[in-house]
């Protein structure tokens, strides 16, 4: 399978602490040469988090902030003109950061059943217990993300942008764990098919080689992500339970790509040596020779840097590039 980015690639997830769009883009395209990517700050306020963020990018489909989140509105206000205002500048600041540069660069957006659990219809039910509303938002992210993949296009022409599809809320949708309105009872699970098709159109949005699925759950359903169409799986690696690991097993053989967090989401003490036993060590859990592993994984956080410290986040990103470095060096000897 053709990929975008190279052996030796480590990336972020996605979303950094802080609230400096210049400084963010500035550290991720020094610490992550390889594949950068376009962060995200949330602690700047809701139009800056994964659901605000969507939101931005849908098209025909307006959204508000109500006091349970994000809901469908009417018409545009205050709410989205401020989330599309930060992702402007978010754009103007990875334009800045990367000016001249070729190569992939990742962008990340909530997959269509992620915000379908977590944005609400007028009546305060989420949109995914509303099949019709469900499809229409899946259409409006997909339009919203080739628009956004092109504006990134125009501005960084050099670049190749890589999809990144958060579905952290998908395993849910799929158990019927979403609750209602009420909270006392849940929303009917959304069938399979239905949802791995959903997710089929809205991957389609970029080109074959550029599209990630990341889930940072513990019952991950790797198969339905390779059957949708993903070229890489994000996953974090301590959440990864032993019944899948034949599902990546094959994945790999498949050709599909491997991002796995090797680092926490949230400060703790880490370290190159740590970082790389865990990642030889689920390698060899696998099963598959030492010089595949440049070629075949892609070294992340296990979810979004947001809750960490700057300084551990730019620990975490300096680990997770001394990794690469390695994973380079190391199959090049292989």
């Amino acid at each position: 399978m053709s990929r975008t980015w190279t052996a030796g690639a480590v990336t972020g997830v996605g979303s950094l602490p802080g609230t400096d769009p210049a400084e963010a883009a500035k550290l991720v395209v020094g610490e992550l040469p390889l594949l950068p990517h376009l962060p995200e700050l949330p602690a700047r306020g809701p139009g800056a988090g994964m659901v605000g963020r969507a939101a931005a990018l849908l098209v025909d489909l307006p959204a508000e902030v109500v006091p349970t989140g994000w809901r469908l509105a009417t018409h545009a206000g205050r709410d989205l003109r401020r989330a599309r205002d930060l992702l402007e500048w978010d754009l103007d600041a990875i334009e800045a950061a990367a000016a001249g540069r070729d190569g992939p660069l990742k962008v990340q957006v909530t997959g269509p059943w992620t915000l379908a659990a977590t944005l609400e219809l007028p009546n305060g039910t989420a949109v995914v217990g509303d099949h019709g509303a469900s499809r229409d938002l899946a259409e409006s992210l997909a339009e919203g993300i080739r628009a956004h993949l092109t504006e990134i296009t125009r501005r960084l022409p050099q670049v190749t942008p890589v999809l990144q599809v958060d579905e952290p809320a998908l395993p849910s949708v799929l158990a019927g764990r979403v609750p209602t309105a009420s909270g006392w009872q849940t929303l009917r699970a959304v069938d399979r098919s239905l949802v791995r098709d959903t997710l089929t159109s809205v991957l389609a949005a970029a080109p074959e080689g550029a599209r990630v699925v990341h889930c940072c759950a513990p019952d991950v359903p790797p198969a339905l992500f390779i059957e949708a169409g993903a070229d890489a799986l994000s996953l974090d690696l301590t959440l990864i339970e032993a019944g899948v690991n034949d599902q990546l097993g094959e994945a790999v053989d498949a050709g599909i790509s491997l991002w796995l967090g090797v680092v926490p989401g949230t400060d703790a003490v880490i370290s190159f040596d740590s970082a790389r036993q865990r990642l030889t060590g689920f390698w060899n859990e696998l099963g598959f020779p030492r010089a595949q592993l440049a070629e075949a994984v892609v070294p992340t956080p296990g979810c979004g840097l947001a809750g960490a410290s700057p300084a551990y986040a730019r620990r975490a990103l300096s680990v997770l590039r001394e990794l690469g470095s390695w994973l380079t060096e190391a199959g090049a000897e292989g």
